[in-house]
């Protein structure tokens, strides 16, 4: 079956639409579901007016592809906790950034589109495609705890990516004037994939949701570059919106670190600075507390802020606070939730969390909307979230976290920190809010806390 070209442009055209609706639907928690699925519907469109365009197209490897594929998505979405939605989101947009990869290669190979714009097309979606395969990867790795979540590198290491840069892009320039030339493109391709994994590994945890929101960027624009490749205008579009709305996401993550975009692209990293004694910072300063005495605390509060961090993922204590927060509001208690744009290791991280266990939309208060709040504050619980409540983003001028916007939590009358112990969180700095006079700290699981607190709470 073969359609007109109009109908075709009709098609991608509301492909379009239909993808700039769902990204502007991902915008609000309320739409974010409707959003998702205008999106795909858009995908959906694209894929089978592309197949019915198409003279010659193999259906029964593509019917097997679909199967395989679908098969493998939702035993994902079934199986993976929301705890791992970094890991996974890293994964995907590899694969994005590898597929395109894939799609530049075989039209290469193919001898399809020889003229210039084809060739440097191909060569871009090489380049960034591979990059984004082995740089996700490395992000999958770390986040996954397969390999130290550390900076890691060598002396020379910026060199060597700038050579590899500049050594890619005269690959490009060199398969423009010789097409087809083998040797050359499969010396681009490993260029660009050993360049992916030196981009990404002196890049640290605390610094994962940067890089994964530059990666998805990435993937969108290697998706892009495959669109020219196949002279598919529906694949240009998606791609460029990917592409541009992820190096959106990348900027308003860098300035919630207080991080260059420049330096999180060439994965450089803010600098250590002069180490803190963590023993002079807590020696003899820490109050540890009971959930007994926390829900004492919490039995007279009006106006409580919990504060989500990576502990809470880890500890997979959402539905747990999602019960705390009900037992003090049938108390009178106002309740409201804290959350930092980076806080977890993905962009959004704390907001899935939170939605899965239910937790009404607007309880979920962006920094600038809640810092104001914490004077008013008569317990502010942090759980798991360290440098992100840290003031020495505030006050000490050596520190390399100073300059980023943190919670103000030690504002709060009474500050609750559920941790597991003292340890630093990413950047490795002692938190001096753990030793304030209006700090307490219950030392634990977070789910077990929670629950111990919720518990003394209703037998009160």
């Amino acid at each position: 079956m073969q359609i007109s070209d109009n109908w075709i442009d009709i098609a991608y055209l509301i492909s379009a639409v239909l993808f700039v609706l769902g990204i502007k639907g991902l915008t609000k928690p309320k739409t974010a579901v409707r959003g998702n699925l205008l999106a795909a519907a858009g995908m959906g469109v694209a894929c089978v007016i592309t197949l019915l365009h198409r003279d010659i197209v193999t259906y029964e490897i593509i019917i097997a592809g679909v199967i395989v594929g679908g098969v493998i998505g939702a035993i994902l979405a079934k199986k993976v906790q929301m705890t791992a939605m970094p890991q996974l989101v890293a994964l995907l947009n590899g694969f994005g950034g590898g597929a395109s990869f894939a799609v530049a290669a075989a039209e290469f190979f193919r001898g399809g589109h020889p003229d210039m714009v084809g060739i440097i097309a191909t060569g871009a979606a090489v380049l960034i495609g591979a990059v984004t395969l082995t740089g996700s990867l490395v992000a999958f790795a770390k986040l996954q705890e397969l390999i130290d979540g550390k900076p890691m590198g060598f002396p020379g290491m910026k060199v060597v990516n700038a050579i590899l840069l500049i050594g890619s892009v005269l690959a490009i320039a060199y398969l423009v004037a010789n097409p087809g030339t083998p040797t050359v493109f499969w010396a681009l391709a490993i260029a660009a994939a050993v360049l992916g994994l030196l981009l990404v590994l002196p890049i640290g945890g605390a610094d994962m949701p940067v890089v994964i929101a530059l990666l998805n960027s990435y993937s969108g624009l290697a998706a892009s570059a495959a669109g020219f490749v196949m002279g598919n205008s529906a694949l240009i579009v998606t791609g460029s919106l990917v592409g541009a709305s992820g190096l959106i996401l990348t900027q308003i993550m860098c300035k919630a670190m207080n991080r260059s975009l420049t330096n999180v692209l060439f994965g450089v990293m803010a600098e250590a600075g002069e180490a803190m004694d963590q023993d002079e910072v807590y020696e003899g300063k820490i109050k540890s507390t009971s959930a007994e005495e926390v829900a004492m605390v919490l039995e007279t509060a009006q106006r409580v802020v919990i504060v989500p961090g990576f502990g809470l993922a880890m500890a997979q204590a959402q539905h747990a606070v999602r019960d705390l927060a009900d037992t003090l509001e049938a108390n009178g208690t106002e309740v409201e939730y804290a959350i930092h744009p980076v806080a977890g290791r993905m962009p959004g991280h704390m907001n899935v969390l939170l939605a899965e266990a239910e937790v009404p939309y607007d309880k979920l208060k962006d920094m600038d909307t809640i810092n104001p709040t914490f004077e008013q504050t008569d317990v502010a619980i942090v759980l798991g979230a360290n440098d992100v409540t840290n003031p020495l983003a505030r006050e000490d001028k050596g520190s390399p976290i100073y300059g980023m916007p943190i919670l103000n939590v030690d504002k709060a009358r009474t500050v609750v920190v559920v941790k597991r112990s003292l340890s630093p969180g990413f950047a490795g700095l002692p938190n001096p809010l753990f030793a304030k006079d209006n700090t307490l700290m219950l030392f634990g699981d977070g789910k077990g806390a929670v629950v111990d607190i919720t518990t003394a709470l209703k037998e009160g």
